[in-house]
């Protein structure tokens, strides 16, 4: 039997009968709210990613050169001479923007190559890309020069040189690269960090091949700066005398850390590397905080 009440009657319960939900009820409640509270997280985590993709800056600029530097490696400089705001956010090695090129998907993160004062002097970015079939990278190797892309604001803190400061205290400085993450170490380089104040600064710069280690030309320039070179080739032909393999392995049969308290080091490449790398040096003594990276 069900009961009826029509609109002129009213149902008028007594104020001193009590009513508790079952734990069923509370059970269904609580999951309504956790759903409410999650909806909410995630609609306020779109919003936000939406305002910070919407906060990028864009700007244009042309290619003032777009050559070869090796094997599926391109050297792409950018003329920011009318953008000085922008070269003067390049502060510090190891810094990186986005780009972006016409009809592209989407932008590519790339580490600035060039040193922070030929920006400041010149009007440059320089880089070092990696040609990736189907990517953003390999349409802006296809351009020339005259073509115009579009620049983000610089990125990142790049390199704290200032942990492995004074020379005096840190005169070791191994440093590692591999494949184009040698871009942000030649801007480093460049910069300049004392190393000719130090007494071991080692490059350990890993590459399948010599037709695929770029910036050759620069090796003599870097060593009178105080930076020892050692390549490593992990596919090398008959005729190579040098390291072979991969970096972190040469680093171990070399080591010669003499006092790892003294020591610093600076890694950018494959993340294997940088991984393998640092559980080496940390292992040796050496403070993972004197351990540098750009990201």
């Amino acid at each position: 039997m069900s009961l009826l009440l029509s609109p002129t009657h009213s149902l008028t319960l007594n104020p001193h009968v009590h009513f508790s939900p079952s734990p069923l009820s509370m059970s269904i409640l609580r999951r309504l709210t956790l759903n409410l509270r999650n909806h909410r997280r995630r609609r306020f985590a779109t919003v936000s990613a939406a305002v910070r993709q919407d906060i990028t800056v864009w700007t244009p600029a042309p290619l003032s050169e777009v050559e070869p530097a090796a094997e599926s490696l391109f050297h792409v400089a950018i003329d920011v001479s009318d953008a000085p705001d922008l070269a003067a956010s390049h502060t510090r090695a190891g810094q990186y923007l986005q780009l972006r090129v016409p009809d592209a998907p989407k932008p590519s993160f790339l580490a600035i190559a060039s040193p922070p004062k030929l920006a400041s002097a010149s009007g440059v970015f320089e880089f070092l890309v990696k040609s990736v079939a189907g990517s953003t990278a390999e349409a802006l190797c296809a351009l020339k020069r005259g073509d115009v892309v579009e620049l983000s604001q610089v990125m990142g803190n790049g390199f704290d040189i200032n942990r492995i400061e004074p020379p005096e205290k840190f005169g070791t400085v191994i440093v590692f690269a591999t494949g184009s993450g040698i871009s942000p170490i030649r801007s480093l380089i460049e910069s300049g960090f004392d190393a000719c104040k130090r007494s071991d600064v080692r490059l350990y710069y890993g590459a399948r091949n010599l037709q695929r280690m770029a910036y050759q030309d620069r090796f003599k320039d870097w060593e009178s700066s105080g930076v020892k070179i050692v390549p490593v080739l992990s596919q090398p032909d008959g005729s190579w005398t040098g390291e072979s393999g991969y970096v972190q392995a040469a680093f171990t049969r070399a080591k010669q850390i003499s006092s790892p308290l003294a020591t610093g080091a600076v890694l950018c490449g494959q993340k294997q590397m940088t991984e393998e790398v640092t559980s080496i040096l940390v292992a040796d003594g050496v403070s993972a905080d004197k351990i540098l990276k750009n990201f």
